[in-house]
């Protein structure tokens, strides 16, 4: 494994989104999770990725806090970032087209074609039905709740 992407809202925030009265976001991260991205994943030289379909300054301002280089926002085809990012990092897919060297995680149908070119898939506890059933590894904790950090920690204990 050398590559794990995440999604943004639901994954590692809890998928919701304030609006103050100036029309400014608000999105909550989990410590954990940061610390799992920042600190476990270089040690065992995982490349972190965050992939999200909408645009906020807050995403990339937690990207660039826990050293996420590759940080790609309004992105609703998935797949075909994916495929632009893998080539960037020289991981190219099997005969089956699935990229065995990439774990994604996210949370709703948005996520299922991108999960389905990736060697493993995780979601949080509280993800899509459809998305739970697609997943190899299924979160005891929702979205944004330390979901990422168990499932960074499943992928070293499993596959490193």
């Amino acid at each position: 494994m050398k590559v794990i992407v995440f999604d943004v809202d639901g994954t590692l925030t809890d998928g919701r989104i304030y609006i103050g009265n100036d029309g400014e976001e608000f999105k909550a991260f989990n410590i954990k999770d940061g610390c799992g991205i920042h600190d476990l994943m270089p040690k065992y030289n995982l490349i972190p990725v965050v992939i999200t379909a909408r645009q906020s300054q807050i995403v990339k301002n937690r990207c660039d806090e826990l050293g996420i280089v590759h940080c790609y926002q309004s992105c609703r085809d998935k797949n075909q970032k994916l495929k632009e990012v893998a080539e960037v990092l020289g991981i190219f897919p099997d005969e089956q087209q699935v990229y065995r060297e990439i774990a994604y995680m996210g949370d709703d149908i948005i996520d299922m074609p991108v999960m389905q070119l990736c060697g493993i898939t995780g979601c949080p506890n509280d993800a899509a039905k459809e998305i739970k059933l697609l997943a190899d590894f299924v979160s005891n904790k929702k979205g944004g709740e330390g979901a990422a950090r168990e499932f960074i920690e499943w992928i070293i204990e499993n596959y490193i």
